[in-house]
């Protein structure tokens, strides 16, 4: 049977599609009211409050009921440590290998079989509901909480507050809190129970309370949804997540390839699309040396940690797992943890572990080096995206060297120099 879809947590429509509030806009708001936002690190209570102000006023003109206004933003608290780790996500300032081999170990991957296992005739169900196979729903599952042992300690309501307070996100921010004071007006749980990830991420499959409106879905017939208690629910909905995004049914998210020789680095990156059949007239074969399928699917090609590392076609379906998570290592792992779930053996190259570290504000003094150069890297952030991975390649190209995109000692001191010079 098709799982229930209950009502968008059971809210007017008026509710969907709000536009969204910025910061300035709250403090905008609170300032109407006769109270004044901080400006300096003396006064951030009196500006989380004030903040706070616009929040509750925004709550109201959303139609949240005064008994969650009340008992819910009247009680938030700042927690500055929130600030921190949204400037810290590992999936951007930390090396692929680290990345990946926390990530996908030999006990992950045999947890992970054992749970095909273990509810094989609801994950099959789901397939044939959604096009998403088991092992992929238990690969997001493991990554997210590992298998639900891990949901994350932070009250929603004061992480969520928090970072609408903060000027980098607060727009984005407004809108999940928004969403998940509509899930406690709804009854689905009680605030006191919600808690998370740092970033507000809810139950087993860690979804954001936005996403939880649109698309968490009854898997147990009880009439809620409830992706704290029910592996039912979290896992139908995870299903129904990826297939409204677009889950191509019996394609792969990509594989691991071999490069020749004589390869152009040029062609990598996932702004370039080509089909297998193309990769294979270049020499790109499988992993272990047999030719490609001589097929019109269109993969892009990455390499997360350079010509040293593994190389990886992928398809349609790793871009709907990047919109899961705009991380190019997050959607790597889970990609591979599902082929190991499914039997699949270790990488055959593996990353290399000796590539550099960098924090974030060496990463802003590499991209702004990038951006001073004349090689557009964008904004200088300190996250490792692909406009920065694209301005070291085209660096790397000017200065000799193998235009991989790949950050190490040996790019900065080139860099060094060539700002210096």
């Amino acid at each position: 049977m098709k799982f229930a879809r209950l009502p968008t947590s059971s809210v007017p429509d008026r509710h969907r599609a709000r536009p969204q509030m910025s910061f300035m806009m709250v403090a905008a708001l609170a300032a109407a009211l006769g109270l004044a936002v901080a400006s300096g690190p003396a006064d951030a209570d009196d500006g989380f409050q004030s903040c706070v102000v616009g929040l509750k006023a925004r709550a109201r003109e959303d139609g949240i009921s005064a008994r969650t206004i009340d008992g819910v933003l009247a009680q938030v608290n700042h927690l500055p440590r929130i600030i921190e780790l949204d400037r810290s996500q590992p999936e951007f300032t930390t090396t692929f290998a680290d990345y990946f081999n926390r990530r996908v170990t030999n006990e992950r991957v045999r947890r992970g079989r054992a749970l095909v296992r273990e509810h094989r005739d609801l994950l099959e169900r789901i397939q044939r509901d959604t096009g998403v196979p088991p092992h992929y729903l238990v690969s997001f599952w493991g990554l997210e909480t590992n298998f639900g042992s891990y949901f994350g300690t932070v009250p929603t309501p004061d992480a969520l507050a928090t970072l609408a307070c903060d000027e980098r996100r607060s727009a984005y921010f407004t809108t999940e809190l928004m969403a998940a004071l509509q899930i406690i007006d709804a009854g689905d749980i009680t605030a006191d129970q919600m808690k998370g990830s740092w970033a507000g991420a809810l139950g087993h499959v860690q979804f954001m309370p936005s996403v939880f409106l649109r698309y968490a879905v009854d898997g147990d017939g009880d009439g809620r949804r409830d992706l704290w208690n029910s592996i039912p629910d979290a896992m139908a909905s995870a299903g129904n997540f990826l297939e409204q995004l677009g889950w191509q049914s019996g394609q792969r998210w990509g594989r691991e390839v071999r490069l020749p020789e004589d390869f152009d680095y040029n062609l990598i990156g996932r702004q370039q699309k080509h089909s297998l059949s193309h990769w294979r007239s270049l020499g790109v074969t499988d992993a272990f040396g047999e030719t490609l399928p001589d097929v019109d699917l269109p993969a892009s090609l990455l390499l997360p940690a350079g010509h040293r590392g593994p190389a990886f076609l992928v398809y349609e379906n790793f871009n709907i797992i990047m919109r899961w998570n705009r991380s190019e290592y997050y959607a790597l792992t889970v990609g591979r943890l599902a082929d190991q779930i499914a039997g699949a053996g270790r990488l055959q190259q593996p990353p290399p572990d000796d590539a550099p570290r960098f924090s974030r504000d060496q990463l802003m003094e590499i991209q702004s080096h990038l951006n001073e150069l004349g090689y557009d890297a964008g904004e200088a952030d300190g996250i490792l995206g692909p406009a920065t991975r694209a301005a070291v390649s085209r660096f790397q190209q000017t200065v000799g060297m193998i235009p991989d995109g790949h950050l190490d000692q040996a790019v900065v001191d080139a860099l060094d120099e060539a700002v210096s010079g």
